[in-house]
């Protein structure tokens, strides 16, 4: 079965949420919000996705203009975002599938991370997979 998108029922979340360049500390925080919420909402309809994928990109141009990490490395980057989610070693075995030695390579900045695991951790952690590269 496949889900057509429906411009109306967009259109609707747009005007609820009203998703603009995110300009003030407060505006970032409820955009957060609105992309938590969206994170952890089961069974989004094809409208929520595109709209999460706005929010996120909006809070994405948002951090990298105000919290610039250009001087982190992936591996730290890696290490920051666990720790801001609270997401542990372990937890990335399954969502990598990669051994915990591995892991421990890959947090510890002894293994570089590979495209695919950027791909892979982007995905997880809704952010760009370049973060990692």
């Amino acid at each position: 079965m496949t889900l057509t998108f429906d411009t109306d029922a967009y259109i609707q979340l747009l005007a609820e949420i009203v998703p603009k360049v995110i300009e003030t500390e407060e505006e970032y925080e409820r955009f957060l919000k609105v992309a938590e919420f969206l994170t952890f909402k089961n069974n989004l309809t094809p409208e929520e996705r595109l709209l999460d994928k706005l929010i996120v990109k909006l809070i994405e141009d948002y951090e990298e203009e105000n919290y610039p990490m250009d001087k982190s490395t992936p591996h730290e980057i890696l290490q920051h975002i666990m720790e801001s989610s609270g997401i542990r070693q372990a937890d990335l075995v399954r969502i990598l599938g990669s051994s915990s030695g591995v892991i421990s390579e890959v947090v510890n900045g002894k293994r570089s991370i590979s495209k695919a695991q950027a791909k892979a951790l982007g995905e997880y952690f809704k952010v760009s997979p370049s973060l990692f590269i």
